[in-house]
């Protein structure tokens, strides 16, 4: 059975194949045709690679295709009047790429940065400066030629726009999806896919999404810049609508239509329907309506396009072999090493901390120190501010007063991130993975942790990396090695239950923090899951803290633990005292508010 990269490749280059044979069995006008949709191809390309790849969606793509059409303008008009084309056009021309590129970058990165749940607003705030890139073109007349546009643009050098220019734009389309697909099938691939599943568990893995975020975009940016410095010689003029919003709303569309997680289904979508919008155009009125009943009918049966169909269609067939276990593993002292300094006395330590939120104390003067290489477990009545003690050191829930150390680093206003990279790793109450990732996707993943660098994103070797604590752990869950083909979202709660811890020991922490590690398993797993707790904390010299309800569990780990009530610690021993403790039953029975 061909595995579905080697369908998947096939097909593209069969793509190739007929696009550059076009001009030959279709002529130079249907060649011309195509090649302006191959332009708007790339755009959609753009959108697909933010919007399928990494989870937030561009609605004015319209502002960066725009603008490298406007830059390359300017660039061949200039050549052209100053009588020395070939230089110009070789130096300059980079700019179209470039200038979309940079500002694309750095919207995304000044708008990911501030925080997590910004895709709404990034989708909004694209949209607006599309229509401000819109005014700008129709009012600025001495730059932008106003309504009427910069016209008279003369050809691309040795370049005919109604002859061999298509072969320019065939080869360029053809790069750009090759492009996207080897990007997709690398690290930095698989961690635009996590971003789009799930930003919040990737950061708990110490990336800084924001950033991985910021480059897809501006990735996003250079391809449609790349579009629209080929749209200038192609049409010979640039007008507003290049920018416009209705040209943003036609590349999510086909996006949309065509698939927006293939780069080859996007750049088809656009071909397609922009072919098929042509041809209405002549013989109905409102040709608009059926591009959207399209639309509307693709959307809803099927979410990630027809390439995602047919996709589907081809898993159901037996086509797809998901990311199989890679037969080549690189040693452990191969890798980046894990930061391995010798760990203090007091791991971590909350002095005075108090939460608040919608009004609610949540924490109210906390003090809590936390020893090295020792399982606390966290235990209270619903409402204690268990789960919020983990928020607090981990970013998501805002410290108004008091502080919080972590192997001597103040945390008490540091993201998710910086806090993984100090050493802690969390694993949360609902199983927190990478559903659509394979497990093997996901292990990896984990395993990059602190690990990877960004130049190595753009290389295959972390495919192929390993540690000793990686083999541990799959040694001590056994049915991840068969399953690494398998989707997460396929497991059981269970398996999910524990394909989150493996992915947690694999980062080799100095803390976990552990949230209900058993809840939904049976009595089975969860006397596995508590060997595999005590197994990890002894094999990492690492510290633990476990919120749990199941005393029986408690009993098999805890060296120490931690009673809160009403955000504060009410008790701290062992089990044996907590259990003497009259202000804890008290507080059990209902008789302490």
């Amino acid at each position: 059975m061909a595995s579905s990269r080697a369908v998947e490749t096939s097909l593209q280059v069969a793509t190739a194949a007929i696009l550059l044979s076009l001009p030959l069995w279709a002529g130079d006008y249907s060649a011309n045709q195509i090649g302006l949709l191959l332009l708007y191809g790339m755009a959609t390309q753009s959108v697909a690679l933010c919007w399928g790849n990494s989870g937030f969606l561009p609605l004015g793509q319209s502002l960066f295709f725009g603008l490298g059409a406007y830059v390359s303008a300017f660039v061949l008009r200039s050549a052209a009047a100053a009588a020395a084309g070939g230089e110009w056009q070789i130096i300059l021309l980079p700019l179209a790429i470039a200038v979309p590129a940079a500002l694309a970058y750095a919207i995304g990165f000044i708008v990911f940065a501030r925080r997590i749940d910004s895709g709404p607003f990034f989708s909004l705030i694209t949209l607006a400066l599309c229509m401000l890139g819109f005014l700008l073109a129709n009012q600025w007349s001495s730059v932008t030629g106003g309504f009427n546009g910069l016209t008279d643009i003369p050809d691309l050098l040795m370049t005919d726009r109604y002859g061999n220019l298509y072969y320019v734009i065939a080869v360029a389309a053809v790069v750009v999806t090759a492009l996207i697909t080897w990007l997709n099938r690398r690290p930095i691939g698989t961690l635009w896919a996590a971003i789009s599943e799930n930003e919040d568990r990737l950061q708990f893995f110490g990336f800084a999404t924001h950033k991985l975020k910021a480059a897809a975009f501006g990735l996003s940016g250079a391809i449609a810049g790349l579009g629209g410095a080929l749209y200038a010689p192609h049409e010979g003029l640039v007008g507003p609508q290049a920018v416009g919003v209705a040209l943003s709303a036609q590349f999510v569309i086909w996006a949309a239509v065509g698939g927006k997680r293939s780069p080859l289904g996007a750049q088809l979508g656009a071909v397609v329907i922009g072919l098929l919008a042509a041809t209405w155009r002549d013989l109905f009125t409102y040709w608009e309506v059926l591009v959207a009943l399209i639309f509307i009918v693709v959307v809803r049966l099927f979410p990630d396009g027809l390439a995602g169909a047919a996709a589907a269609l081809a898993r159901i067939a037996g086509l797809r072999v998901a990311n199989a276990i890679p037969e080549k593993r690189i040693d452990a002292h191969d890798i980046a090493a894990i930061d391995m300094r010798p760990a203090q006395s007091t791991l971590l330590t909350f002095r005075k901390v108090e939460v608040s939120q919608g009004g609610v104390n949540i924490l109210n003067g906390l003090d809590l120190e936390v020893g090295a290489g020792v399982i606390n477990c966290f235990i209270g009545p619903n409402g204690a501010g268990k789960t919020s003690t983990f928020n607090a050191m981990t970013g998501r829930l805002p410290v108004r007063a008091g502080d919080i150390h972590f192997r001597g680093a103040e945390i008490s206003s540091s993201q998710a991130w910086q806090v993984a990279r100090l050493g802690v790793g969390r694993k949360f109450q609902i199983p927190t993975v990478f559903a659509q990732l394979s497990v093997n996707e996901n292990l990896q993943i984990a395993l990059w942790s602190n690990r990877i660098r960004p130049r190595q994103m753009l290389t295959a070797a972390p495919l192929h990396w390993n540690s000793l604590q990686r083999v541990r752990t799959l040694e001590k869950f056994g049915f991840l090695e068969p399953n690494m083909a398998v989707r997460a979202s396929d497991l059981s709660q269970g398996m999910r239950q524990m394909l989150e811890f493996a992915m947690v020991a694999i980062t080799e922490p100095r803390l976990l923090l552990l949230d209900e590690p058993c809840a939904g398993l049976s009595a089975h797993e969860t006397r596995h899951m508590m060997d595999a707790i005590t197994s990890t904390v002894d094999e990492l010299e690492a510290s633990a803290i476990v919120i749990e309800h199941d005393m029986s569990a408690l009993e098999k780990i805890a060296d120490n633990v931690v009673v809160l009530h009403q955000g504060r610690s009410l008790a701290v021993g062992s089990l044996a005292q907590i259990k003497m403790s009259e202000d804890v039953k008290a507080v059990y029975s209902g008789g302490r508010k």
